[in-house]
Protein backbone atom coordinates (compact mmCIF):
# COMPACT_ATOMS: atom_id res chain seq x y z
CA UNK A 1 0.00 0.00 0.00
CA UNK A 2 1.41 3.61 -0.35
CA UNK A 3 -0.24 6.61 1.29
CA UNK A 4 -1.79 8.76 -1.04
CA UNK A 5 -2.07 5.67 -3.60
CA UNK A 6 1.78 7.07 -4.92
CA UNK A 7 2.58 5.02 -7.99
CA UNK A 8 -0.51 2.36 -7.77
CA UNK A 9 -2.07 1.85 -11.28
CA UNK A 10 -5.56 2.13 -10.65
CA UNK A 11 -6.77 1.99 -14.52
CA UNK A 12 -5.87 1.26 -18.35
CA UNK A 13 -6.27 4.47 -20.38
CA UNK A 14 -6.37 5.37 -24.20
CA UNK A 15 -6.73 9.24 -23.40
CA UNK A 16 -3.79 10.85 -21.60
CA UNK A 17 0.05 9.99 -20.40
CA UNK A 18 1.79 12.41 -18.05
CA UNK A 19 5.58 11.56 -18.17
CA UNK A 20 6.69 13.22 -15.11
CA UNK A 21 10.22 12.87 -15.73
CA UNK A 22 10.47 13.81 -19.83
CA UNK A 23 8.20 16.90 -19.02
CA UNK A 24 5.68 15.09 -21.61
CA UNK A 25 1.82 15.54 -21.97
CA UNK A 26 0.11 13.17 -24.83
CA UNK A 27 -3.30 13.57 -25.23
CA UNK A 28 -4.99 10.82 -27.42
CA UNK A 29 -1.61 10.50 -29.25
CA UNK A 30 -0.97 13.74 -29.69
CA UNK A 31 1.75 15.68 -27.75
CA UNK A 32 0.69 19.24 -25.98
CA UNK A 33 2.88 21.02 -27.96
CA UNK A 34 0.89 20.30 -31.29
CA UNK A 35 -2.46 19.98 -29.87
CA UNK A 36 -1.89 24.14 -28.94
CA UNK A 37 -0.48 25.13 -32.14
CA UNK A 38 -3.46 26.81 -33.21
CA UNK A 39 -5.58 23.64 -31.57
CA UNK A 40 -9.55 24.73 -30.08
CA UNK A 41 -11.39 23.05 -27.56
CA UNK A 42 -13.85 21.88 -30.24
CA UNK A 43 -10.91 20.01 -31.80
CA UNK A 44 -9.49 18.30 -28.25
CA UNK A 45 -13.04 17.86 -27.45
CA UNK A 46 -13.67 15.46 -30.28
CA UNK A 47 -10.72 14.02 -30.27
CA UNK A 48 -10.85 12.99 -26.19
CA UNK A 49 -14.46 12.02 -26.90
CA UNK A 50 -14.74 10.06 -30.53
CA UNK A 51 -15.92 6.32 -30.16
CA UNK A 52 -16.50 6.63 -26.56
CA UNK A 53 -20.32 7.77 -27.53
CA UNK A 54 -22.79 6.44 -29.77
CA UNK A 55 -21.87 8.79 -32.28
CA UNK A 56 -18.70 10.03 -34.20
CA UNK A 57 -17.11 13.30 -33.17
CA UNK A 58 -14.84 16.01 -35.35
CA UNK A 59 -14.34 19.71 -34.47
CA UNK A 60 -16.90 21.02 -36.73
CA UNK A 61 -19.91 18.60 -35.88
CA UNK A 62 -18.99 19.41 -32.36
CA UNK A 63 -19.04 22.91 -32.83
CA UNK A 64 -22.21 23.02 -33.79
CA UNK A 65 -23.57 20.84 -31.24
CA UNK A 66 -22.06 23.04 -28.46
CA UNK A 67 -23.67 26.28 -29.65
CA UNK A 68 -27.16 24.42 -29.82
CA UNK A 69 -26.53 22.81 -26.10
CA UNK A 70 -25.40 26.31 -24.94
CA UNK A 71 -28.87 27.86 -26.05
CA UNK A 72 -30.63 24.98 -24.19
CA UNK A 73 -28.85 25.06 -20.73
CA UNK A 74 -28.98 28.61 -20.73
CA UNK A 75 -32.80 28.04 -19.11
CA UNK A 76 -31.30 27.02 -16.30
CA UNK A 77 -29.90 30.10 -15.25
CA UNK A 78 -33.56 31.97 -15.15
CA UNK A 79 -34.93 29.17 -12.91
CA UNK A 80 -32.29 29.30 -10.44
CA UNK A 81 -32.66 31.71 -7.27
CA UNK A 82 -30.75 34.60 -5.98
CA UNK A 83 -29.39 32.74 -2.70
CA UNK A 84 -28.13 30.20 -5.50
CA UNK A 85 -26.18 33.22 -6.81
CA UNK A 86 -24.61 34.10 -3.78
CA UNK A 87 -22.29 31.25 -3.52
CA UNK A 88 -19.14 31.04 -4.33
CA UNK A 89 -18.89 30.80 -8.40
CA UNK A 90 -17.91 27.47 -8.36
CA UNK A 91 -20.35 25.89 -5.61
CA UNK A 92 -23.09 28.08 -7.75
CA UNK A 93 -22.11 26.40 -10.76
CA UNK A 94 -22.20 22.49 -9.25
CA UNK A 95 -25.89 23.41 -8.20
CA UNK A 96 -26.64 24.45 -11.58
CA UNK A 97 -24.94 21.49 -13.06
CA UNK A 98 -27.29 19.22 -10.66
CA UNK A 99 -30.76 20.36 -12.69
CA UNK A 100 -29.31 18.69 -15.21
CA UNK A 101 -30.72 14.80 -16.37
CA UNK A 102 -28.01 12.33 -15.55
CA UNK A 103 -28.32 10.18 -18.38
CA UNK A 104 -24.99 8.05 -19.79
CA UNK A 105 -25.85 9.08 -23.81
CA UNK A 106 -24.44 11.47 -26.21
CA UNK A 107 -27.37 14.42 -25.46
CA UNK A 108 -25.96 14.38 -21.41
CA UNK A 109 -22.68 14.65 -22.73
CA UNK A 110 -22.73 17.71 -24.91
CA UNK A 111 -25.17 19.49 -22.17
CA UNK A 112 -22.29 18.82 -19.51
CA UNK A 113 -20.02 20.31 -21.85
CA UNK A 114 -21.93 23.61 -22.68
CA UNK A 115 -23.33 23.78 -18.86
CA UNK A 116 -19.91 25.02 -17.37
CA UNK A 117 -19.06 27.71 -20.09
CA UNK A 118 -22.82 29.16 -20.07
CA UNK A 119 -23.33 29.20 -16.12
CA UNK A 120 -19.85 30.46 -15.06
CA UNK A 121 -20.38 33.75 -17.00
CA UNK A 122 -23.98 34.03 -16.11
CA UNK A 123 -22.66 33.47 -12.51
CA UNK A 124 -19.96 36.21 -12.57
CA UNK A 125 -22.09 38.57 -14.14
CA UNK A 126 -25.40 38.47 -11.66
CA UNK A 127 -22.52 38.48 -9.07
CA UNK A 128 -21.81 42.03 -10.09
CA UNK A 129 -25.64 42.94 -10.68
CA UNK A 130 -25.39 42.71 -14.21
CA UNK A 131 -27.83 40.83 -16.30
CA UNK A 132 -26.74 37.39 -17.74
CA UNK A 133 -25.87 37.16 -21.32
CA UNK A 134 -27.31 34.58 -24.04
CA UNK A 135 -25.26 32.33 -25.47
CA UNK A 136 -24.57 32.93 -29.55
CA UNK A 137 -24.51 30.07 -31.31
CA UNK A 138 -22.49 31.46 -34.36
CA UNK A 139 -19.68 31.46 -31.90
CA UNK A 140 -17.41 28.96 -31.10
CA UNK A 141 -16.94 27.82 -27.12
CA UNK A 142 -13.97 30.08 -26.17
CA UNK A 143 -15.14 32.70 -27.79
CA UNK A 144 -18.87 32.96 -26.67
CA UNK A 145 -17.95 32.21 -23.13
CA UNK A 146 -15.79 35.59 -23.56
CA UNK A 147 -18.74 37.40 -24.67
CA UNK A 148 -21.00 35.96 -22.31
CA UNK A 149 -18.39 37.07 -19.58
CA UNK A 150 -17.59 40.44 -20.20
CA UNK A 151 -20.56 41.44 -22.94
CA UNK A 152 -18.20 42.21 -26.14
CA UNK A 153 -16.86 40.44 -29.10
CA UNK A 154 -13.29 38.89 -27.54
CA UNK A 155 -10.02 39.72 -29.73
CA UNK A 156 -8.53 37.71 -31.83
CA UNK A 157 -5.29 36.82 -29.24
CA UNK A 158 -7.73 36.39 -26.90
CA UNK A 159 -9.80 34.17 -28.51
CA UNK A 160 -6.80 31.98 -29.05
CA UNK A 161 -5.65 32.55 -25.64
CA UNK A 162 -8.86 30.78 -23.95
CA UNK A 163 -8.82 28.43 -26.71
CA UNK A 164 -5.07 27.36 -25.41
CA UNK A 165 -5.92 27.39 -21.54
CA UNK A 166 -9.01 24.99 -22.44
CA UNK A 167 -7.14 22.58 -24.80
CA UNK A 168 -3.87 22.31 -22.19
CA UNK A 169 -5.99 21.21 -19.08
CA UNK A 170 -8.64 19.02 -21.26
CA UNK A 171 -6.66 16.05 -19.60
CA UNK A 172 -4.65 15.44 -17.46
CA UNK A 173 -4.02 11.34 -16.64
CA UNK A 174 -5.77 10.11 -13.40
CA UNK A 175 -5.55 12.86 -11.48
CA UNK A 176 -7.82 13.11 -7.61
CA UNK A 177 -10.74 15.28 -10.10
CA UNK A 178 -10.79 12.31 -13.02
CA UNK A 179 -10.65 9.66 -10.67
CA UNK A 180 -13.68 10.60 -8.74
CA UNK A 181 -15.19 10.85 -11.74
CA UNK A 182 -13.93 7.03 -12.88
CA UNK A 183 -15.38 5.73 -9.55
CA UNK A 184 -18.43 7.16 -10.27
CA UNK A 185 -18.79 5.95 -13.39
CA UNK A 186 -17.91 2.39 -11.98
CA UNK A 187 -21.05 2.53 -10.46
CA UNK A 188 -23.32 3.11 -13.73
CA UNK A 189 -24.44 6.43 -11.70
CA UNK A 190 -24.76 8.62 -14.75
CA UNK A 191 -22.48 11.46 -16.37
CA UNK A 192 -23.81 14.34 -14.41
CA UNK A 193 -23.11 12.13 -11.29
CA UNK A 194 -19.48 11.89 -12.69
CA UNK A 195 -19.15 15.48 -13.39
CA UNK A 196 -20.60 16.73 -9.95
CA UNK A 197 -18.21 14.50 -7.99
CA UNK A 198 -15.04 15.55 -10.21
CA UNK A 199 -15.93 19.05 -9.76
CA UNK A 200 -16.54 18.18 -6.19
CA UNK A 201 -12.88 17.15 -5.90
CA UNK A 202 -11.40 19.55 -8.48
CA UNK A 203 -12.81 23.12 -5.89
CA UNK A 204 -9.93 21.52 -3.31
CA UNK A 205 -6.94 24.14 -2.79
CA UNK A 206 -4.57 20.71 -3.57
CA UNK A 207 -6.16 20.58 -6.76
CA UNK A 208 -8.10 22.84 -8.79
CA UNK A 209 -8.57 25.61 -6.76
CA UNK A 210 -5.05 26.71 -6.59
CA UNK A 211 -3.93 29.28 -9.27
CA UNK A 212 -5.76 32.31 -7.45
CA UNK A 213 -2.95 32.42 -4.97
CA UNK A 214 -0.44 33.01 -7.07
CA UNK A 215 -2.16 36.28 -8.18
CA UNK A 216 -2.13 36.77 -4.26
CA UNK A 217 1.54 36.91 -4.25
CA UNK A 218 2.35 38.61 -7.17
CA UNK A 219 0.19 41.66 -5.34
CA UNK A 220 2.07 41.03 -2.67
CA UNK A 221 5.55 40.90 -4.24
CA UNK A 222 4.45 44.05 -5.73
CA UNK A 223 8.09 45.12 -7.87
CA UNK A 224 10.54 43.17 -9.37
CA UNK A 225 12.85 45.12 -7.69
CA UNK A 226 11.23 43.27 -4.39
CA UNK A 227 10.96 39.79 -6.16
CA UNK A 228 14.29 38.23 -4.44
CA UNK A 229 13.52 39.17 -0.96
CA UNK A 230 10.06 38.65 -1.03
CA UNK A 231 10.43 34.96 -1.98
CA UNK A 232 13.16 34.73 0.27
CA UNK A 233 11.47 35.52 3.05
CA UNK A 234 8.26 33.24 2.77
CA UNK A 235 10.64 30.28 2.40
CA UNK A 236 11.98 31.42 5.51
CA UNK A 237 8.25 31.12 6.95
CA UNK A 238 8.05 27.82 5.63
CA UNK A 239 5.62 28.89 3.21
CA UNK A 240 4.85 27.41 -0.27
CA UNK A 241 6.05 29.07 -3.55
CA UNK A 242 2.56 29.13 -5.17
CA UNK A 243 2.72 28.19 -8.94
CA UNK A 244 5.76 25.70 -8.75
CA UNK A 245 6.63 22.45 -8.20
CA UNK A 246 4.34 19.26 -9.16
CA UNK A 247 3.59 16.18 -7.77
CA UNK A 248 4.31 14.12 -11.18
CA UNK A 249 6.83 16.48 -13.06
CA UNK A 250 10.10 16.05 -12.34
CA UNK A 251 10.78 18.97 -15.08
CA UNK A 252 9.29 21.81 -15.88
CA UNK A 253 5.25 21.16 -16.12
CA UNK A 254 4.47 21.54 -20.35
CA UNK A 255 1.27 22.73 -19.46
CA UNK A 256 2.92 26.38 -18.28
CA UNK A 257 5.35 26.81 -21.19
CA UNK A 258 1.82 26.04 -23.51
CA UNK A 259 0.38 29.01 -21.40
CA UNK A 260 3.16 31.61 -21.17
CA UNK A 261 2.80 30.89 -25.26
CA UNK A 262 -0.59 32.10 -25.13
CA UNK A 263 0.09 34.76 -23.42
CA UNK A 264 3.33 35.85 -25.65
CA UNK A 265 -0.02 37.67 -28.31
CA UNK A 266 -1.97 39.29 -26.16
CA UNK A 267 1.42 40.64 -24.55
CA UNK A 268 2.71 42.20 -27.74
CA UNK A 269 -1.00 43.67 -28.82
CA UNK A 270 -1.13 45.34 -25.56
CA UNK A 271 -4.13 43.59 -24.27
CA UNK A 272 -2.18 42.42 -20.92
CA UNK A 273 -0.56 45.21 -18.90
CA UNK A 274 2.74 45.24 -19.28
CA UNK A 275 3.71 45.89 -15.32
CA UNK A 276 1.88 43.02 -14.43
CA UNK A 277 3.97 40.75 -16.73
CA UNK A 278 7.51 42.06 -15.91
CA UNK A 279 6.30 41.58 -12.46
CA UNK A 280 5.79 38.02 -13.52
CA UNK A 281 8.95 37.30 -15.80
CA UNK A 282 10.97 38.43 -12.44
CA UNK A 283 9.20 36.52 -9.92
CA UNK A 284 9.42 33.34 -12.13
CA UNK A 285 13.39 34.01 -12.54
CA UNK A 286 14.18 35.38 -8.45
CA UNK A 287 11.55 31.89 -7.85
CA UNK A 288 13.36 29.59 -9.98
CA UNK A 289 17.14 30.75 -8.63
CA UNK A 290 15.96 30.85 -5.10
CA UNK A 291 14.40 27.49 -5.10
CA UNK A 292 17.40 25.62 -6.96
CA UNK A 293 19.50 27.35 -4.33
CA UNK A 294 17.93 26.43 -1.25
CA UNK A 295 16.32 22.71 -2.17
CA UNK A 296 18.85 21.10 -5.03
CA UNK A 297 17.72 17.86 -4.33
CA UNK A 298 14.08 18.88 -5.59
CA UNK A 299 12.93 19.35 -8.60
CA UNK A 300 10.73 22.32 -8.03
CA UNK A 301 9.83 23.87 -11.30
CA UNK A 302 6.98 26.44 -12.90
CA UNK A 303 3.27 24.51 -13.19
CA UNK A 304 0.53 25.05 -14.69
CA UNK A 305 -0.81 27.37 -11.74
CA UNK A 306 1.33 29.91 -12.60
CA UNK A 307 0.45 30.88 -15.87
CA UNK A 308 -2.96 30.11 -15.83
CA UNK A 309 -3.41 32.84 -13.22
CA UNK A 310 -1.54 35.56 -15.35
CA UNK A 311 -3.54 34.34 -18.68
CA UNK A 312 -7.24 34.08 -16.87
CA UNK A 313 -6.76 37.62 -15.03
CA UNK A 314 -5.59 38.99 -18.29
CA UNK A 315 -9.00 36.85 -20.14
CA UNK A 316 -11.33 39.39 -17.87
CA UNK A 317 -12.13 36.55 -14.80
CA UNK A 318 -12.03 37.24 -11.34
CA UNK A 319 -9.26 35.24 -8.87
CA UNK A 320 -12.56 33.60 -7.40
CA UNK A 321 -13.68 32.39 -10.85
CA UNK A 322 -10.17 30.41 -11.85
CA UNK A 323 -11.50 26.73 -10.45
CA UNK A 324 -14.35 27.17 -12.54
CA UNK A 325 -13.00 28.21 -15.81
CA UNK A 326 -10.27 24.95 -14.64
CA UNK A 327 -13.74 23.37 -14.98
CA UNK A 328 -15.28 24.22 -18.14
CA UNK A 329 -12.31 22.72 -19.63
CA UNK A 330 -11.80 19.45 -17.82
CA UNK A 331 -15.32 18.28 -17.94
CA UNK A 332 -14.36 16.80 -21.38
CA UNK A 333 -11.36 14.84 -19.81
CA UNK A 334 -13.93 14.05 -17.06
CA UNK A 335 -16.30 12.86 -19.30
CA UNK A 336 -14.40 10.73 -21.57
CA UNK A 337 -12.77 8.82 -18.59
CA UNK A 338 -16.13 7.98 -17.21
CA UNK A 339 -17.37 6.73 -20.32
CA UNK A 340 -13.78 4.57 -20.72
CA UNK A 341 -14.68 3.67 -17.59
CA UNK A 342 -18.31 2.53 -17.91
CA UNK A 343 -17.10 0.51 -21.02
CA UNK A 344 -14.49 -0.99 -20.64
CA UNK A 345 -14.07 -1.26 -16.63
CA UNK A 346 -15.32 -3.48 -13.40
CA UNK A 347 -16.74 -1.44 -10.02
CA UNK A 348 -13.70 0.15 -8.39
CA UNK A 349 -13.31 -1.41 -4.71
CA UNK A 350 -10.26 -1.27 -3.29
CA UNK A 351 -9.33 -2.60 0.01
CA UNK A 352 -8.08 -0.87 2.92
CA UNK A 353 -5.76 -2.04 6.06
CA UNK A 354 -7.42 -2.13 9.32
CA UNK A 355 -4.94 -0.12 11.48
CA UNK A 356 -8.21 0.71 14.71
CA UNK A 357 -7.92 -1.45 18.28
CA UNK A 358 -8.97 -5.27 17.70
CA UNK A 359 -11.78 -6.30 20.01
CA UNK A 360 -10.79 -7.56 23.40
CA UNK A 361 -10.32 -11.64 23.85
CA UNK A 362 -12.95 -13.81 25.00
Amino acid sequence: MQNGLEDVIAAETQLSDVDGEAGRLIIRGVSLDHLVAGGTYEGVAALLLDELMERSFDEALLRTWLAEARARVFIHIEAADAALFALPPVDAMRALIARLPDGEDFDTAIALLAAPAVFLPAILRLQRGEKPIAPDASLSQAADILRMLTGRLPTIEQTAALDTYLVTISDHGLNASTFASRVIASTQAGLTSSVLAALSALKGPLHGGAPGPVLDMLDAVATPENAGRWLADALDRGERLMGFGHRIYRVRDPRADALKGALKPLIASGQVDSVRSELAEAVEAAALAILKARKPNRPLDVNVEFYTALLLEALGFPRQAFTGVFAIGRTVGWLAHAREQALDGRLIRPQSVYIGPLPAAA
